[in-house]
């Protein structure tokens, strides 16, 4: 019998499988024959091949059947003549065997796909790109790393082509895979259907939705931690088994039955170890092993399939398991979930999101679909009865199953969910316990643009309760609406398009979109966009307009163009969109922009859904290095595109889901710059045209890609005429064109010439222009061909008719912000001012410009109208006023009586009278009753001189009686009579807060109505106060907590509306309903302040609003900014009697209170067209509660709970974010909620406008002053009594005769104050209220002040353009207060405060988008703030203290914190713009001990190091939440910690720096808590001067800076173990600097004991002498000695009375004495060098010689007051009648100077003046006192205050330089000056008064200058010549010491312990 040959087999099975032969590739079959010819089939049985597969391979994958007793073993036999492979099993329960002669037995019981198809050769698979084989450490095996930018260019594919099928049929697929961090994979399956049909199925962490088609099924696969970036793998992705049911997906999805998979490809980027198929349903968790010896009924994985789990740990803790779809029934699994019940998972959640497809309802009932990740525990909020497949997710703690469903098992839309989620809608379906949602808002801004604001605030009264939380409301809801808008463009003037039947145009202006109608002029807005609109495109039909807004990234929304509608809110990923276009169906939206790298990008969204219920989709985005100016999708084919730019024209088609493009050869054009192309039709096919800025126009035929024909448009002009008499293409210069745009017919194209010209196609003539009064930026022809639409660049917009060959403009605007506004009562006119120089009037009934005023030179400032004649009067920038006549439009009379610009401009309502002010502080009355007003009065000094921002700073009353106005400074409000200009009352608004961080200042003033007579006045501390006109009585405050103080205030004729505008935000509030009697107050800083009457904000602007104001008629409201809007006025007009505003109808006085606006009104605007009823800042977050029994309970323990800090009515918690209800138990108030450990909690509070004050704050209201925990990690400010000036000469910037140049020290008492960036070089630190910042090459200094007190610490943003300061809070001044400075430029961005005590520690988020503020231990707050908007977003206050915190560097939204005994992890959850905190807290285990930790920094993923007060390091597993490793790090606390890579830095208390190599931990994690650190040592030690209270380290951690409380910054190399002085300085009080006589060096002592001798050109420090246990209290300088000039000496005198001398060159003390029994005050060498004379504290002076050592003589004339100063000079004073070389002083603290005449040689000492001053009353003195003053030695070193109330002023003397018969002495009186004393007359020659008791002086020796140290921290530069004074501030205690150095150009100033030194200017 004949053999059948292996080709006849192949040919009957390649019958049944019509798409290959399932395990065979497409070549064996197709090619040549398996076998030999002549081979038979049972030799190819028993050969060791089966279809050329090796007998090894089959050996390994089939398992051994032994027949009976035989010992043969049975394999896979041969198909022979079975052909029947298409019958096959049927859907069998997973684990179900087939029968043995099925075709997939030897794919029993698994099939390793990796091996089967030999992977590794890569014959019968390919790979493309990036594909790597790698060793994984976790799982210890190679694994195979597929990376690349483009996941479709780097992939394994199985089979090697797609011709050829695997033949799988396993019903399971197994994926054993690990996603890249912050990189997206893919993966693709091709899976046949019995019906020979091949559907591809996809997953992805790109996609963002499920999509399927009918042969296409696209699942979205998110990896989750916290708070995910959506769609990017997590950073610490784990390992990941993939489960997925390939049966069910298809019969699920699609009702189609699985027969086989074809085909599969892995996309980068991921890590992938193999795939396996089988029919069996695996347990990853459960080995063959553990099932047996559980006897556990489920399927183990086999060995060779499982992941690697250490001994002792869950395999939930490193991988991941996840099965999809899951099954309907309850599995096996779920029963080892149950009975195992590991401990919970922790790290990333991979989750499926997919969404069922369209299937029939049928196979909706019968399947159960739910998405699930097994874990160890089974979740407690699973429903029991399965749910469909969600569209959204759910994050779910730990291991729990994500399942939302509806009520009646069907899907929730994501939109519908997230309202839900907003408003806590207790639904069943969404009643799942979890901590986040993935799915975000689409925007920021617009939370559900589906849902109008009314109905969206009426489902949330009804969710929340409506009769409990309503708030109290007199106004309509709402109670305006935008009618029209005046202006054109804002971010692009190009953009205007016509509506399908031409009979609208659609244009924006800034942030609102308007349908503007051209027969009627009525206008249709699209509210929504918060930023200026930067394209527009509608699509062919006309019911889809798509908009795009500037501000990146570009956010677009889709309207539906009928309804208003907002469809759908999408981000773009390009910055700024600056080009849309729409396909002729609208189902294809095209955009161009720029990314973040600047590179131009492409980007397609599929729109074809939008508006059923569907998104917009990407289907394609593409990056093209050539610019692009336009880009236009052809209408004739939504797949076909055209751009233009520089240098090229392409051609673009949009093909198999991706973008590709094609140059066009332009030839000898290919240089031109291209600006605007159009499609247009041609007799033999379509045609592009394309225009160029050298007046070219290229005909481009698009199919051949060629350039038909070339036009060049040029001027021709005749001899002598203006203007171009006709134009033709030919060769020359050309009219640059910026636009075009073709009918069937025509071409209109505009340029910039001003000129819109209509051309035939064949371009033979110009048929019409029309000249424009700018460049024309963009044409566009109407549908009908009849009309082409033009906009200028200058703002106008109009068309040509080219029938009647009008032309008509439709709209002008301003073409730059308008500045101010006047509305004229019996015309209906508007006149507006903007700073493009002109001056324009508008009808209000058409909103048409009646006249235009153009002024080049100057630019306009402010403006009013004439109340009866037709004239008004405009206010310059120079400083003219100029009337101009209407009727005329001229200029009737101009008034130049100002110097300044002109900041005000008022006239009376009688129109008797004209105000006018300027920037220079002067106001001018004029008589305007007569058409030529004129000059009455100027006062000069009397308003504000600083420049107001507001237009509402000069204001009339409504009886033209009173005239209020800003000044004479800005904390001032002034109300005078408006005929004399005689001062009424004058108001001190800093005055009206006390509690403020900072003074408030006046910004705007209205006047009230009559009866009362109310003046309203705005504040810098976003509060209206209403005082009365008359007392200046404070009546009562409006807060109301804008962004940004209110510049603007308008009050309605009838009083009942107040408007106030801030930043964008029109805020309209009833003030009859704020005056009535039923509105409650609350005691709030020290007035009334209105707390439930909160105002309607609208917004719509995209610019700051700069004026508002009502319209005569009281019916229409006026806003200008951007643009000018009008607002119609929806309230009844009501004419109330004048008392009305003294009361109002209402409820009675009530306690209750009311959600904030922010949570109660929407985001955007509805289909009803309405303004925004919420401003959308991100960080804005609610109000707060004002509740006047906001106060702890008499039985409050003070334990921590939820309600403590934040309890409103009810239990309603208010949180920055959607409202919690939060319940409490009975009898368990304070049950201690931050000491347990079961779970997060909200802990977020929203922010007070001003910060919490104490009065609401139950968690600050403690009864006893905290403690300071024993930790030298919180930062204690130095003690000082004295306090900051008020009222002082500061000089004006350029003005200045000193300037600081450098700063001499660090200060060692501020914590984590050191910034540094290697690679930038930026270099910061802090020394007392300074930021210094220097540059460490040159030593340059730069010094940022601002600070009122010592500066605590500082924080880098991560990119280095943002420092954050803080300092500790000043006397005067409720909060501390943070500044925020700007890198790049210097300047102080904003002001923070927050905080009442101290700030202990600042950090910035690893995306810089948040600053978290961490207070000191008195305070306890922890602060979250927006650095976007630099407002407060959330506030928590803590129970106990915190000693570090530091932001998870992987995940913007993790905090930890350390403290007492444990580790806390705060969550940021944002929503929306709000954010909250939600805290997690992990003790200390027991093994480490009783201790706190009191450092942190975060090491490799994922791990936390700690250190603690006991010098242990604690190692934390932030996955598992576990502390497994600690060591003993040092002896002390450990204050700082650093680590990066495998290297460990530690600081502590014991001045140790440590060095640990850390490399191991990450391996020791995986043991747990049996970790041992003797893998952990210690590479390197230094020792430093001091405890370690800053570091900062290069990434390599070989070079880093550290400062310690010694004042000392450190440069540590641990390359070379060594450690450099970068800055150093004293760490206790400066008492004297003197110089060499050459001026290189300068020597100063401290009360440290340290004598320190610096480089004055350098300012670095050479040469250190210390003395231990005493304090260095003088010093004096040798001078030049003519027998030794090269000796140099200083002379040191110390507390114990010792003197000694030290040498300079020899760098050695020569000399000790001891001529004192007491400290010794004051020294100074003789003339000559040769003596010393000494003073002690006792008022005795010794004369020493140095030479013996010996005291030869001692006066004890100043016996009993310490001596002040001693000072020497060389000088002949015979006529002094004494004889002597040296005139010397002696001053002591008893107010008396001695003067003396001395010859130390001859022993001759004669007294030749004595001066005794008046003391001053000790009540009246509040000055330093010296520390030897207060106690004896040796107690010099406690901490006492430094200024003493009660004390004398030091006695202070000198000689003058500049005139040697002068003696110049200053607290030597009962007065504040100084005396000059002549040595001649015997009398007092002059006296300069001071504002305080001087407490140091010094003379120049060069110019007649002086400078002045006060206790107030101010020095004073006196000019004596001309008696001008300068006083400069920077100190941050008293200036103790000043001296000028001998050349007089520096001058050395200290308080306390820095050194400040000065450049003198114009010496």
């Amino acid at each position: 019998m004949p053999h059948v040959t292996p080709r006849s087999h192949w040919q009957l099975v390649a019958l049944a499988y019509p798409q290959g032969v399932p395990g065979v590739a497409a070549e064996a079959w197709g090619r040549r024959p398996l076998m030999p010819r002549g081979t038979t089939a049972e030799k190819s049985k028993w050969s060791g091949k089966v279809f050329g597969r090796p007998e090894k391979q089959l050996r390994d994958h089939v398992p051994c059947r032994r027949d009976g007793g035989s010992g043969v073993v049975a394999r896979r036999p041969l198909l022979g003549a079975h052909c029947v492979l298409c019958v096959r099993r049927p859907a069998a329960e997973a684990g179900s065997a087939s029968g043995g002669a099925m075709a997939g037995v030897w794919q029993q019981p698994f099939l390793n796909v990796f091996r089967h198809f030999k992977v590794d050769e890569w014959k019968r698979s390919s790979k493309e790109g990036d594909v790597t084989v790698v060793t994984d450490k976790t799982l210890k095996c190679t694994v195979y790393r597929v990376r690349g930018p483009v996941s479709a260019g780097n992939y394994i594919q199985l089979p090697k082509t797609s011709t050829q099928s695997l033949g799988l049929t396993g019903r399971y697929l197994y994926v054993l895979f690990r996603p890249l961090p912050a990189k997206h994979f893919v993966i693709h399956l091709d899976l046949c259907t019995e019906g020979s049909q091949v559907i591809r199925v996809s997953f992805s962490n790109f996609f963002k939705e499920f999509k399927s088609t009918a042969t296409w099924l696209q699942f979205p696969f998110i990896c989750e931690t916290g708070t995910p970036r959506k769609g990017v793998g997590s950073p610490a992705a784990r390992w990941t088994c993939l489960q997925l049911d390939l049966h069910d997906i298809l019969l699920v999805y699609l009702n189609q039955r699985y027969s086989h998979l074809k085909s599969i490809r892995l996309c980068a980027s991921l890590l992938v170890r193999n795939l396996y198929t089988s029919d069996l349903c695996f347990n990853p968790a459960v080995t063959v092993a553990e099932a047996r010896r559980a006897k556990l009924p489920i399927t183990p994985i086999p060995r060779e399939m499982a992941f690697p789990v250490p001994k002792g740990e869950s395999w939930h803790d490193h991988y991941v398991h996840i099965r999809f779809p899951s099954d309907s029934s309850k599995t096996p699994s779920e029963a080892v979930q149950k009975s195992c019940s590991p401990s919970e998972a922790a790290g990333p959640v991979p989750r499926l999101l997919p969404h069922p497809a369209a299937f029939s309802k049928p196979v909706q009932d019968s399947l159960a679909l739910m998405v699930q990740k097994h874990g160890p525990t089974a979740s407690r909020q699973a429903p029991s009865v399965p749910r469909p497949l969600p569209e959204v997710s759910v994050s779910c703690e730990h291991s729990e199953v994500s399942s939302v469903g509806g009520p009646s098992g069907c899907s929730q839309e994501p939109l519908a969910w997230v309202e839900a989620t907003d408003k806590h809608v207790a639904s069943d379906s969404l009643h799942v316990s979890v901590h986040q949602t993935t799915v975000e808002p689409t925007a920021p801004e617009d939370a559900s643009p589906r849902e109008s604001p009314g109905r969206k605030q009426n489902q949330q009264e009804e969710a929340l309760g409506k009769n409990r939380f309503q708030q109290r409301s007199f106004l309509p809801d709402p109670v305006l609406r935008l009618k029209g808008v005046i202006g054109f463009g804002g971010h692009s003037t190009k953009w205007a398009l016509w509506t399908r039947d031409g009979a609208a145009i659609v244009y924006p202006c800034h942030a609102v979109i308007v349908v503007l109608c051209v027969n009627t002029r009525e206008q249709r807005l699209f509210l929504g966009h918060t930023d200026k609109v930067s394209a527009l495109a509608l699509d062919g039909s006309g019911s889809l307009l798509a908009s795009a807004q500037a501000r990146p990234h570009s956010m677009l929304r889709l309207w539906d163009f009928q309804t208003e509608e907002c469809l759908s809110l999408f981000q773009s990923p390009v910055h700024t969109v600056c080009s849309l276009s729409f396909s002729d169906s609208g189902e294809v939206l095209c955009g161009v922009g720029k990314d973040r790298h600047g590179r131009m990008t492409v980007v397609v969204w599929g729109t074809a859904q939008v508006g059923r219920g569907g998104e917009a989709i990407i289907l394609t985005k593409v990056h093209s290095d050539v610019d692009i100016q336009a880009f236009e999708v052809a209408f004739f084919d939504e797949t076909r595109m055209a751009s233009c730019g520089r240098g090229s024209v392409r051609l673009w088609r949009l093909r198999g889901g991706g973008l590709r493009s094609c140059p066009v050869d332009l030839g000898e054009h290919h240089a031109l710059e291209f600006t605007d192309l159009a499609f247009g039709q041609a007799q033999d096919g379509h045609t592009l045209y394309v225009c160029s800025r050298s007046g070219h126009i290229l005909e481009i035929d698009h199919q051949r890609m060629a350039v038909r024909c070339a036009r060049r448009l040029l001027p021709t002009r005749t001899p002598g005429g203006p203007l171009p008499q006709k134009q033709t293409f030919s060769s020359g210069p050309g009219i640059a064109i910026s636009s075009l745009s073709v009918s069937q017919a025509k071409c209109a194209v505009g340029s910039e010439d001003g000129y819109l010209r209509l051309w035939p196609l064949d371009f033979s003539s110009v048929l019409l222009e029309a000249e424009h009064e700018g460049p024309i930026s963009s044409v566009r022809v109407s549908p009908d061909g009849l009309r082409v639409l033009s906009t200028t660049s200058s703002g106008h917009l109009g068309f040509l008719d080219i029938l009647s060959r009008e032309y008509s403009v439709l709209v002008r605007s301003h073409a730059a912000p308008v500045l101010a506004l006047a509305t004229e009562c019996s015309r209906g006119q508007l006149a507006t001012v903007s700073q493009d120089h002109t001056v324009r009037i508008w009808d209000l009934a058409t909103l048409q410009q009646l006249y235009d005023f153009v002024s080049p030179e100057e630019a306009p400032c402010a403006v009013a109208f004439h109340p009866t004649q037709p004239t008004f009067f405009c206010g310059f920038s120079s400083g003219a006023v100029r009337s101009f006549s209407l009727e005329a439009t001229e200029v009737l009379v101009e008034h130049r009586c100002h110097r300044g610009a002109i900041t005000g401009l008022a006239a009376s309502p009688d129109g008797s009278l004209l105000f006018s002010s300027c920037s220079r502080g002067s106001l001018a009355q004029y008589h305007s009753g007569t058409p030529r007003c004129r000059i009455l009065r100027v006062a000069a000094n009397v308003v504000c001189q600083e420049p107001c921002p507001s237009p509402s700073a000069l204001v009339v009353s409504g009886d033209s009686r009173l005239l209020a106005f800003v000044g004479p400074s800005k904390y001032t409000v002034t109300i005078m009579d408006t005929t004399s200009l005689d001062e009424l009352l004058r108001v001190d608004i800093s005055t009206l807060d006390l509690t403020g961080s900072r003074l408030d200042s006046a910004v705007a003033v209205c006047f009230g109505p009559a009866p009362p007579g109310h003046l309203l006045v705005s504040t810098s501390s976003n509060m209206v106060a209403v005082l009365d006109a008359t007392s200046g009585r404070l009546v009562r405050k409006l807060s109301c907590v804008p962004p940004a103080a209110c510049s603007v205030l308008a009050l309605s004729g009838d009083s009942r509306f107040l408007l106030t505008a801030a930043d964008r935000a029109i805020k309209v509030w009833d003030y009859s309903a704020q005056a009535g009697p039923g509105c409650q107050v609350c005691a709030l800083g020290g007035g009334l302040c209105m707390s439930h009457c909160c105002p309607q904000v609208y917004i719509g602007h995209s610019e700051p609003v700069r004026a508002v104001a009502f319209t005569p008629d009281q019916q229409q409201l006026l806003s200008v900014g951007d643009a000018i809007f009008l607002w119609d006025v929806l309230a009844p007009s009501e004419k109330s009697p004048p008392g009305r505003v003294q009361g109002s109808p209402g409820a009675p006085p009530t306690c209750e209170a009311g959600l904030g606006t922010r949570q109660l009104e929407d985001m955007v605007s509805g289909a009803n067209g309405l303004p925004r009823q919420q401003v959308p800042m991100p960080s804005q977050a609610s109000p707060p509660w004002l509740d006047t029994c906001a106060r702890p309970p008499k039985d409050h323990d003070g334990t921590f709970s939820m309600s403590d800090e934040s309890r409103g009515p009810e239990g309603l918690r208010q949180a920055s974010g959607p409202p919690v209800l939060v319940q409490k138990e009975a009898g368990r108030a304070g049950d201690g909620a931050w000491g347990a450990t079961g779970g997060p909690w909200d802990l977020g509070r929203p922010p007070h406008p001003r910060g919490w004050p104490s009065a609401c704050s139950t968690g600050r209201a403690r009864a006893q002053p905290p403690t300071r925990p024993d930790s030298y990690r919180h930062f204690t400010a130095r003690y000082k009594a004295s306090l900051l000036a008020k009222g002082l000469s500061f000089p004006a910037v350029g003005d200045e005769r000193l300037h600081l140049k450098a700063v001499m020290g660090y200060n060692g008492n501020g914590r984590a104050n050191l910034v540094w960036r290697p690679d930038t070089g930026f270099f910061a630190y802090t020394c007392g209220r300074l930021v210094v910042v220097e540059d460490l090459h040159s030593g340059v200094q730069q010094h940022w002040l601002g600070h009122p007190e010592e500066i605590s610490t500082l924080a880098l943003s991560h990119d280095a353009q943002v420092l954050a300061s803080a300092s500790g809070r000043s006397s005067t001044a409720s909060h501390c207060q943070i500044r925020v400075w700007d890198v790049p430029g210097g300047s102080c961005r904003q002001l923070l405060s927050h905080h009442d005590t101290a700030v202990q520690a600042l950090a910035f988020s690893p995306d810089d988008r948040l600053l978290v503020t961490l207070g000191d231990y008195g305070d306890r707050t922890l602060a979250l703030w927006s650095m976007a908007t630099y407002e407060l977003v959330s506030s928590t206050c803590l129970p106990e203290p915190v000693h570090g915190m530091a932001f998870n560097p992987w995940d913007a939204g993790e905090l930890a914190c350390v403290g007492q005994g444990a580790v806390t992890l705060w969550l940021l959850q944002q929503r929306g713009g709000d954010v909250s905190l939600q805290a997690h807290r992990e003790p200390i285990p027991e093994e480490v001990g009783g201790c706190e930790l009191t450092s942190l920094c975060y090491g490799t993923t994922p791990l936390l190091y700690c250190g603690s007060n006991a010098g242990q390091v604690c190692v934390w597993d932030m996955c598992a939440g576990c502390c497994f490793l600690a060591w003993e790090a040092d002896d002390g606390e450990i204050g700082v910690l650093l680590c990066s890579g495998a290297r460990l830095v530690s600081g502590s208390n014991t001045r140790r720096l440590r060095l640990w190599a850390v490399g191991a931990v990450l391996e020791l994690r995986r043991k747990g808590s049996g970790a041992r650190s003797s893998s952990v040592f210690m590479e390197r030690e230094l020792t430093l001067d001091g405890a370690v209270v800053s570091a900062v380290f290069h990434e390599s951690m070989d070079m880093g800076v550290v400062g310690t409380t010694a004042g000392t910054l450190w440069y540590v190399s641990w390359a070379e173990g060594t450690s450099t002085r970068l800055i150093s300085g004293h760490r206790s009080k400066v008492n004297e600097v003197v110089f060499s006589p050459s001026e290189s060096h300068c020597a100063t002592c401290s009360d440290d004991g340290s004598v320190r001798v610096w480089s004055v050109a350098s300012m670095e420090l050479l040469i250190q002498f210390q003395v231990l246990s005493q304090s260095c209290l003088c010093l004096s300088w040798s001078p030049p000695s003519c027998e030794r000039p090269e000796q140099q000496w200083v002379a040191a005198g110390y507390s114990d009375g010792t003197l000694r001398l030290f040498s300079i060159p020899r760098i050695a003390m020569e000399l000790k004495m001891h001529p004192h029994s007491a400290a010794l005050t004051a020294i100074t060498f003789s003339a000559d060098g040769q003596t010393i004379l000494s003073g002690d504290k006792d008022g005795l002076v010794a004369v020493s010689r140095p030479r013996t050592g010996m005291t030869f003589r001692v006066l004890s004339d100043h016996r009993g007051a310490p001596i002040c100063t001693i000072q020497s000079t060389r000088r002949e004073y015979g006529d002094f009648g004494a004889e002597g070389v040296d005139l010397w002083l002696a001053a002591s603290g008893d107010q008396q100077v001695s003067v003396w005449a001395s010859n130390w040689l001859q022993d001759r000492c004669e007294l030749v003046d004595w001066l005794s001053f008046p003391a001053p009353a000790l009540t009246e003195v509040r000055v330093p006192v010296a520390l030897w003053a207060v106690c004896p030695p040796p107690c010099h070193n406690v901490l006492c205050p430094p200024q003493v109330p009660g004390f004398l002023p030091p006695s202070l003397a000198a000689f003058c330089p500049w005139d040697e018969a002068l003696l110049v002495c200053a607290g030597l009186s009962v007065h504040h000056e100084v005396v000059f004393y002549s040595l001649f007359q015997k009398q007092v020659m002059e006296k300069i008064p001071l504002p305080f008791f001087a407490v140091s002086m010094s003379l120049s020796p060069g110019a007649r200058l002086m400078a002045i140290g006060f206790s107030e921290r101010v020095l004073r530069l006196v000019d004596c010549a001309s008696g001008a004074v300068q006083d400069f501030a920077g100190h941050d205690d008293s200036v103790q010491l000043c001296r000028f150095a001998p050349s007089a150009r520096l001058l050395f100033t200290a308080a306390h312990n820095e050194i400040l030194v000065w450049e003198v200017t114009g010496h």
